[in-house]
């Protein structure tokens, strides 16, 4: 039975199999589906498996809320992977052929959904926690008194449900899922653009990634000038060089592979919508853009969890080891990564510290 039944399913063969290029790299696109679901499922649940055990280690209240965004973070991409490359393999492994095991068009639909839901949701859950961390940055005062984890909850729920949203419009809209012209993957319609709705749901999600991706680079601008300013500005509430410096290279990081990731896949998708049949997009264009995307969500987790005091110190062990250069001392790297983003979101762990911290805000005119 088909999702609706206004549009038949779409199987454009005939035009699909002239573009011999997508074709021939079939043994390559198995190869990138099977190496990007195996590395983003263990990625993801290594990351999921430390974020529960910092859970249960760390219970107050500015911990609770970094934690429940970041779980929720790559809870998402862990199912994105999960779903996508399990449909993406099976496609794969069936010679692509749509015609023969869904005709109903209820597995691409499907895949669709999962594409929009997992690609949407991490954007704004990035955007949600860049948030919550320029404010207990800026602002430790309301974010110590006003934002509980209930607020964060609600945050978390919302995103969900506005990520479903949009990838459930076309089945809303009485529109089907397209496959898309490499025929191993299901998105909204980019090839034969209709009419303003097919164009609305393509700038729909650019412009909710986009903005995403804006709002995170703000604020996570605004939280580094604010940290520097701290540092030079309040002696009394300097923590440490690695304090500061794991700090502001980690929002570069988070910045760099969003931006660097996202970007070509929204603005891709943007310039389908604009131009529709006459958009000089090519098919090996577009699966580039899709493959920079899930690189992101194997990134992630590295960014945003992964990358702790541990992690660090063996990198700079093997690498002075490989190298022979001793370029920094090892004790530089005094707090986890993790441990670092939950303090800057709360800026102190005290009472004392606290005051502390607000004096300092004081100082530097927050």
């Amino acid at each position: 039975m088909s999702m609706n039944s206004s549009k038949q399913p779409v199987f454009p063969e005939a035009g699909l199999l002239a573009n011999t290029t997508c074709q021939m790299q079939n043994r390559l696109s198995v190869f990138f589906s099977i190496i990007f679901m195996t590395v983003g499922i263990l990625s993801n649940s290594l990351a999921i498996a430390i974020l529960m055990k910092a859970y249960q280690r760390f219970r107050q209240k500015s911990k609770a809320s970094f934690l429940l965004l970041a779980s929720g973070l790559v809870i998402t991409d862990f199912f994105g992977h999960l779903i996508n490359g399990g449909i993406a393999v099976f496609v794969y492994a069936s010679d692509k052929d749509w015609i023969r095991f869904d005709q109903s068009n209820i597995l691409c639909s499907v895949f669709g959904i999962s594409m929009v839901f997992s690609g949407l949701c991490p954007l704004l859950l990035g955007s949600a926690m860049a948030i919550e961390r320029c404010i207990g940055v800026t602002n430790p005062i309301f974010h110590s008194t006003k934002i509980t984890s209930k607020h964060v909850k609600m945050v978390l729920g919302g995103v969900c449900v506005l990520a479903v949203f949009v990838a459930l419009l076309p089945i809303l809209g009485h529109r089907d899922y397209q496959i898309q012209a490499s025929r191993t993957w299901c998105f909204y319609n980019t090839q034969n653009i209709e009419d303003w709705e097919d164009r609305f749901y393509l700038l729909f999600f650019s412009f909710l990634g986009l903005l995403a991706l804006g709002v995170s680079f703000l604020c996570n601008a605004i939280t580094g000038v604010t940290l520097l300013r701290v540092k030079f500005k309040s002696q009394q509430h300097r923590q440490g060089r690695s304090y500061h410096f794991e700090m502001v290279i980690q929002l570069l990081a988070i910045m760099c592979v969003s931006c660097v990731c996202w970007s070509p896949f929204l603005v891709t998708m943007a310039n389908i919508a604009i131009n529709g049949s006459n958009s000089p997009v090519t098919c090996e264009t577009t699966l580039f853009a899709l493959r920079m995307a899930t690189w992101n969500q194997i990134l992630d987790p590295w960014v945003y969890i992964l990358l702790r005091k541990a992690v660090l110190k063996n990198l700079y062990k093997l690498a002075s080891h490989c190298c022979g250069v001793h370029i920094i001392s090892v004790h530089i790297w005094e707090l986890s990564s993790i441990k670092n983003s939950l303090k800057v979101a709360a800026i102190s762990e005290s009472p004392a510290a606290e005051k502390e911290s607000q004096q300092a805000s004081v100082e530097v005119g927050l």
